[in-house]
């Protein structure tokens, strides 16, 4: 199911979704959602960001969230789509080059889901060519902090009280 390329983040490039090979689409926990995404730690990482975002920004509805997109649609970072190892929330929402589609306490919650994820996920509101909507993994295949991420959220996971949906402290 490989194309024989890599995506801007080292991750090989898949010919398609749901069709034998390491991207599935996975449904989002407490939400109609699902999104196309790499199995394994990335799904785990990335499945937490977007449940984040449905408990804490605001509540997703089906078809607001892309993951795996065809390698002939994308370029550049968005090629990240294509290993299964990005997400889009609402991209219509946040069109790629605009600032400012968050309040500031949503920007904080971005900020902390950021910060459970060590560096691994990067925001592309932090682009120089902002795109709001998108998280991807910010390290290769093999990268031992994936692994400890994707740990410590499957820690959470089965821990209540931790990890998503459970409400921070803005002081």
């Amino acid at each position: 199911m490989l194309t024989g390329e890599h995506s801007a983040n080292g991750w090989a490039i898949e010919k398609g979704a749901d069709i034998g090979g390491s991207i599935w689409t996975r449904p989002i926990p407490g939400s109609p959602v699902t999104a196309a995404l790499r199995i394994g730690d990335v799904a785990v990482v990335l499945v937490h960001v977007v449940r984040r975002f449905h408990y804490e920004i605001g509540t997703l509805n089906r078809g607001e969230v892309v993951g795996y997109k065809s390698p002939s649609t994308v370029t550049g970072y968005e090629t990240n789509h294509a290993s299964g190892t990005a997400v889009d929330i609402r991209p219509g929402w946040y069109p790629p080059g605009v600032r400012g589609g968050f309040l500031p306490h949503e920007l904080t919650v971005l900020r902390d889901v950021l910060g459970d994820c060590e560096g691994v996920v990067g925001w592309g509101g932090d682009r120089s060519h902002p795109d709001e909507g998108h998280f991807q993994i910010e390290v290769g295949p093999g990268d031992p902090r994936l692994a400890k991420v994707a740990a410590k959220i499957r820690g959470w996971n089965n821990s209540p009280g931790k990890g998503a949906g459970v409400l921070i402290a803005i002081s």
